[in-house]
């Protein structure tokens, strides 16, 4: 029989040229791969990565992507960390487009910048920008801002985040398309922002910002806070924040890219100009533990952030992070985005050019060059490491400083108590919070250098539950026994932990992963808490539901969650 699909594969490629013009469709391997592979897991083949420049160009490209039987990947800045912003090694029954967002990142203040519009690929760095001249602040102000992560994916993803009175990204108003029931593509405008019934008009108005203030729905109660910072004082036996919780999945928010969404409404928060950072260490976790409980059920405001590390991640941090704490120290996010972009496109040329060399020469110049500056951390800091095991960054608004001063100064002078505390200054602050976002990045260097000795990486981002007094994890010898290198920290006040591992050589990650999840899982943990199913978690039965009622065709990101790749989820 005749194979068609070459002929069919080149008209569709053409109607997307005719679309978009011939440099914003991308097909051969090598200006796919960006897209196609991803941040830290997950890589897969694509028919084209389509690049519109206008909604209006993505709404007619998804018609033709429909029409063509296609699979298609939404796709913002590619920076999750699970594999679900792109294609995966699944048994896919079409081929897959990814419609990349990222030059469609207009951002529109409303109602006194209380709240903002952003479309589908602005970033959160821009809207924090944006939002600076009003003293206001969006959901995530360090982590996913420093990576370039986009709103959208934020939410899409129902991302947690460092800020203890927020919670997860999250938001009821958005604009986007879906597949319905008849494989036929609908608009639908849940903005609150009266645009028109033609669905070009709509999106054209919406990218152009052509709309009254008449048109736009009053903005929620400001505040400093959410609902959230209620929910998480609560000491029950439940997480307080994991990426299936049904609080916080409602169409864009959670849709893990099974809806094309063109623009979401979020609320902003007023900024606090001033804030004091306390650096806590301690030998034993159960001081933290107690600590943290005080601090939930105090009859006072929540602090804004609580980071905890451990000494071990503090050394891979300070040894294997030193270019992404000095660029973004002193060259700020924008410089460190292209720094690490010049990286990965270099160590695809080494990669290419002398496979000799490795998938990761970049990484190993980048370690030496920096490895050759000075010592970077303050004093106070690398005290503190040397004397305690423990470590605990926590932010407080100014007016706070004195109260939490004098708390914290009472809790460790309690009897049998061996913790201790300072005041950071400005300079210790920023440091302190950027040797915190610097692990990630540090474990995954640590991992690309000794690639050859070690097995591979096994990660987690773990909701412990919210009264979990065993909340750092001791492995069984067993296990231990077979990982060469561990990181743990994360968001303490939400008992949100990140547990980055790399095995050792030789040692079978898969049946380790799920021994691991197994002990997790006993412990009433959810996993995953922030960084969604992607293309490594198994997603359970509500959310797979979820998923269907917004996209009953499998159009959209099929696979994701580990759940069938093929059409109408056969």
């Amino acid at each position: 029989m005749h194979d068609d699909r070459p002929r069919k594969s080149e008209k569709t490629l053409k109607a997307f040229v005719d679309i978009l013009g011939t440099s914003q469709v991308l097909t051969s391997p090598q200006a796919t791969a960006p897209y196609a592979r991803g941040s830290r897991f997950g890589a897969g083949k694509v028919l084209a990565v389509l690049r519109p420049g206008t909604l209006v160009e993505m709404w007619l490209a998804l018609q033709v992507c429909v029409d063509n039987d296609l699979i298609v990947i939404p796709q913002a800045a590619n920076t999750g960390l699970t594999g679900g912003s792109g294609p995966g090694d699944q048994d896919y029954d079409r081929e897959v487009v990814i419609i990349s967002t990222m030059r469609i990142n207009q951002i529109h203040v409303i109602n006194d910048a209380r709240e903002a519009v952003c479309l589908a690929g602005a970033r959160l760095y821009e809207l924090e920008e944006a939002l600076a001249p009003h003293g206001r602040e969006p959901h995530s102000v360090i982590g996913s801002t420093s990576i370039g992560a986009s709103v959208v994916g934020g939410l899409a993803n129902n991302s947690g985040g460092s800020q203890v009175r927020k919670g997860p990204a999250f938001t009821e108003y958005a604009i986007y398309a879906r597949v319905n029931e008849d494989n036929r593509v609908e608009l639908v405008n849940h903005l609150g922002i009266e645009l028109g019934d033609d669905p070009a008009q709509v999106l054209d108005r919406l990218q152009r910002g052509d709309w009254d203030a008449a048109d736009v729905t009053p903005p929620p109660a400001d505040s400093l806070d959410t609902e959230y910072g209620e929910h998480v004082r609560q000491i029950v036996g439940t997480p307080a924040r994991y990426n299936a919780d049904p609080k916080f999945l409602f169409e864009s928010s959670g849709c893990a890219g099974k809806l094309m969404v063109f623009a979401v409404r979020t609320r902003t928060f007023p900024k606090d100009w001033r804030t004091t950072t306390f650096y806590i260490g301690t030998n034993d976790p159960s001081e933290l533990e107690d600590l943290r409980r005080v601090v939930l059920t105090a009859d006072r405001q929540l602090p804004i952030s609580g980071e905890y590390f451990d000494r071990a991640t503090f050394d891979l941090a300070e040894k294997y992070g030193k270019d992404t704490f000095v660029g973004l120290k002193h060259w700020g996010n924008q410089q460190v985005r292209r720094m690490f972009a010049l990286k990965s496109w270099a160590n695809g040329v080494f990669a290419k050019l002398f496979p000799f060399l490795g998938q990761t020469f970049a990484d190993t110049i980048s370690q030496k060059a920096f490895a050759l500056l000075p010592q970077q951390l303050p004093k106070r800091m690398l005290d503190y490491r040397d004397r305690f095991e423990h470590h605990l960054i926590m932010e407080v608004g100014d007016a706070q400083k004195t109260e939490t001063e004098k708390f914290l100064a009472s809790f460790f002078a309690e009897s049998g108590r061996a913790g201790a505390f300072f005041v950071c200054t400005d300079e210790e602050a920023q440091s302190a919070m950027l040797q915190r976002f610097g692990a990630a990045s540090a474990i995954a260097r640590y991992f690309n250098l000794y690639r050859k000795n070690v097995g591979g990486m096994v990660t987690f981002d773990v909701a412990l539950r919210r009264d979990d007094e065993d909340w750092l994890e001791t492995l069984p010898p067993e296990i231990a026994d077979k990982l060469e290198v561990s990181a743990y920290y994360g968001h303490f006040f939400c008992h949100v932990l990140h547990q980055n591992h790399v095995a050792k050589k030789g040692v079978d990650l898969v049946e380790l992963k799920k021994q691991m999840t197994k002990l997790l899982e006993d412990r009433g943990a959810a996993i995953p808490a922030e960084h969604n199913y992607g293309r490594l978690y198994e997603a359970p039965p509500a959310l797979v539901e979820h998923y269907k009622r917004l996209d009953p065709c499998n159009v959209f990101n099929a696979g994701v969650g580990n759940t069938s790749p093929r059409k109408n989820w056969g």
